[in-house]
């Protein structure tokens, strides 16, 4: 075995930027290691990880071949016809190649492929020193960064991250010499830059992590994220209540410092009359500080700054940082104030000034499509239709707010504290905030029945809105975050156990659109959409009607509506969320070719599938759907709708006609209540008598009548698995 020392790379560099931090050491470690993958250099790599401030980028590795294997070559030369002349004499491309080689012709070695025999130079030499390759190392691993901003300094071409000031590069004890973005390496590292503002001896790279903590530095991030989560916590409760870190809050805090300290702040308790979702994110997210909440989870009057210093004048530390939050803070109460003097009904005027997009008309044209929607849905899912139009009414009224003009991700919250402010019923003030629920990636989706309403008919709107006007996502462009929007609703659906038919409702949503002229190619308002009250209303009646007068439809009539591209685009949402659950893609795509209008009822099969194919029976007969599904899609006789038992000549196409006979019997009550486990369960027993069909039945007879009966029996059978699903698709 090669003998082996550790391994210590540091690029040392003016503050990097805080985001692109953790992918920047990420993409630092993985190019170094995989350098040294390409150049056959052994190592192990233990428990390695990126270490990383913002002043610096490091690899430690602790144990790295200081050679390479020996390298073994092979060149391929010319073919004997080519390399040998008549006589056997070597030709001048025989000659020339050996000459390149180093070595006569004679010393070549043969070997055959498929056109034939050729000469070929195999060689073998001694590896190369690790230390020799370690430059080429460093500078691979850089070119291979992701730094969308290279930036230059002084007068040379390099370019990085941000400017490059030292380079620690250590094979054991030893430095090896190398220059990289116009710095030569050294053992010297740097402390911190206030509180050891001097160079750091790095003796060994095992040395480097207790050496630079010694210097107010703790390279380790995992080190610096536990030591400012303990720091906060014990200063949250130093206050009397619990700091709130956000993992984003948190991350960003650890990318900020190199030796981080909390300080406890407090501000007037007068602020606290503003909603406190905007002082959150004025620390949050401008200041990057921790607020402090009570037990109850509200905001309290004091919050926690991370110092990048162990200061000897904390109080100064304390007065600085409230002194940069008070300004913001004040501008939040006047903003919040001056919002409560206009009101949350007035503010409503100004949106039908607002376009909201260019094709589909303003802003407070969107707030009554979704009115109308919302009034129509509620009743379905046993909310009440009055608050539901009174809610999508008001909520999008805080966009004209001073507070979110400020604030924008407080679209919502600001809602529902100003509906509260000015005397609305709790469940319209709730349901304006869970409107935008969820938010984001993993949020909850609304609690109230009411914010569920409003976040279903919102997001019909925004998908049928923006497939109409042609914003449909193309690769990463999706302005109308669409994609977002489909997924929000089937969660909100489907997590609500909501039996809605989402195929009539996005129908319902595209008929509520304006009409595209196809002259001016612009949009003109239906008369359905006019503000009188009583239209309105009575478009809400008809909008509902139409829905639950509806039929569950079929995979065909899924197909042939104008909605279907836009239902296929919410299926296709949902393939990622189911398998982020770890449901198997053929159960999904089972259920998925039956395209029930109802997520829910989706759901419902899906479910259904999985508890099917945890039986044994389930992949013979998953087997026997598809070989079923072939048959009947080459059937070149029409079928009849039932089984004539007249023509059962056969023992084992008997005994398969009565068993169906019976589980479409024992059935039909289940499937009327959606109760696909029973079907199933019930389609499974019925294994022996499909194997013995197949086994001893010819479902081809020369008889056109017996034929046509036998291919009406295995339909009759297949069309009852795919009243759940195409169970075809469980076959391996």
């Amino acid at each position: 075995m090669s003998e082996q020392k550790s391994l210590l790379v540091e690029l040392g560099t003016e503050e990097l930027p805080v985001k692109a931090l953790p992918g920047l050491a990420q993409a630092f470690f993985d190019g170094t290691i995989a350098a040294l993958e390409r150049r056959g250099i052994g190592f192990e790599r233990g428990d390695a990880k990126p270490l990383y401030t913002p002043r610096r980028l490091a690899v430690l590795l602790p144990a790295v071949d200081v050679e390479q294997p020996e390298q073994a070559s092979e060149v391929l030369g010319p073919y004997l016809n080519i390399a040998l002349d008549a006589n056997g004499a070597p030709t001048k491309a025989l000659e020339g190649f050996a000459a390149k080689a180093g070595i006569a012709w004679t010393a070549l070695e043969r070997t055959t492929d498929g056109k034939g025999e050729r000469f070929v130079h195999r060689a073998v030499k001694p590896g190369a020193k690790t230390a020799d390759l370690l430059a080429d190392v460093v500078r691979e691993a850089i070119a291979g960064m992701p730094i969308p901003k290279p930036m230059r300094w002084g007068a040379h071409e390099y370019a990085f991250a941000r400017p490059v000031h030292w380079l620690v590069l250590l094979l054991g004890k030893d430095v090896v010499p190398a220059e990289v973005l116009g710095v030569s390496s050294d053992r010297m590292s740097r402390g911190h830059r206030f509180e050891h503002d001097k160079p750091v001896w790095i003796n060994d790279p095992g040395d480097y992590v207790m050496a630079l903590q010694g210097a107010k530095v703790l390279v380790d991030a995992d080190a610096r994220r536990a030591r400012i989560v303990a720091e906060v916590d014990k200063a949250a409760v130093q206050a009397g209540g619990t700091a709130r870190v956000t993992d984003d809050n948190l991350e960003q805090v650890v990318c900020l410092t190199e030796w981080p300290a909390a300080v406890l702040c407090s501000f007037e308790s007068a602020f606290l009359a503003v909603p406190q979702e905007a002082l959150i994110e004025t620390m949050e997210i401008n200041q990057k500080f921790f607020p402090v909440l009570s037990d109850g989870g509200k905001l309290t009057e004091h919050f926690i700054g991370i110092a990048n210093i162990e200061s000897q004048d904390v109080a100064e530390v304390s007065k600085g940082y409230e002194r940069v939050i008070r300004p913001r803070f004040a501008d939040a109460k006047f903003f919040f104030d001056e919002d409560l003097k206009q009101g949350l009904v007035s503010m409503g005027d100004g949106l039908k000034t607002v376009t909201y997009q260019a094709k589909l008309g303003s802003v407070a044209d969107k707030v009554e499509r979704v009115a109308t929607l919302a009034e129509a849905i509620a009743p379905m899912v046993g909310a009440d239709a009055a608050l539901a139009r009174r809610a999508a009414t008001l909520a999008k009224n805080d966009l004209q707010s001073r507070m979110v003009n400020e604030f924008p991700e407080l679209q919502g919250i600001a809602g529902r504290h100003y509906a509260l402010a000015a005397g609305e019923p709790k469940e319209i003030a709730l349901a304006i905030d869970e409107a935008y629920q969820p938010r984001f990636a993993g949020d909850d989706i609304a609690l109230s029945p009411l914010g569920k309403v409003l976040a279903i008919a919102e997001r019909l709107d925004t998908l049928a809105g923006g497939f109409a006007a042609g914003l449909k996502p193309t690769g990463n462009k999706d302005p109308f975050a669409l994609r977002r929007n489909a997924l929000g609703l089937a969660r909100t659906v489907i997590e609500s156990g909501f039996a809605l038919n989402v195929h009539a409702l996005i129908e319902e949503a595209i008929a509520l659109l304006p009409d595209l002229d196809p002259q001016t190619k612009s949009f003109k308002q239906r008369q359905a959409l006019s503000s009188v009250a009583g239209v309105v209303h009575g478009r809400s009646s008809q909008v509902q009607a139409r829905i639950m007068g509806r039929p569950e439809a079929t995979r065909e009539h899924v197909e042939e509506t104008p909605a279907g591209e836009l239902y296929d685009f919410i299926l296709d949402r949902l393939r990622s969320y189911y398998a982020d659950k770890g449901v198997p893609a053929a159960h999904f795509n089972a259920v998925a070719e039956l395209k029930p209008a109802s997520l829910y009822d989706f759901d419902t099969r899906l479910d259904a599938i999985g508890t099917f194919a945890t039986l044994p029976e389930a992949e013979a007969l998953a087997a026997a759907n598809k070989r079923i599904g072939n048959i009947l899609k080459k059937a070149d006789i029409a079928i009849p709708h039932g089984v004539d038992r007249a023509l059962l000549n056969d023992p084992a196409e008997s005994a398969l006609a009565e068993a169906v006979e019976a589980v479409l019997g024992e059935t039909d009550e289940a499937l009327h209540h959606h109760d696909y486990v029973t079907v199933l369960a019930h389609l499974a027993r019925l294994r022996p008598q499909v194997d013995a069909f197949f086994d001893g039945v010819m479902v081809n007879a020369d008889d056109p009548a017996v034929r046509a009966n036998r291919l009406a029996l295995l339909k009759r059978l297949a069309d009852r698995f795919r009243a759940v699903a195409a169970i075809e698709h469980l076959s391996s």
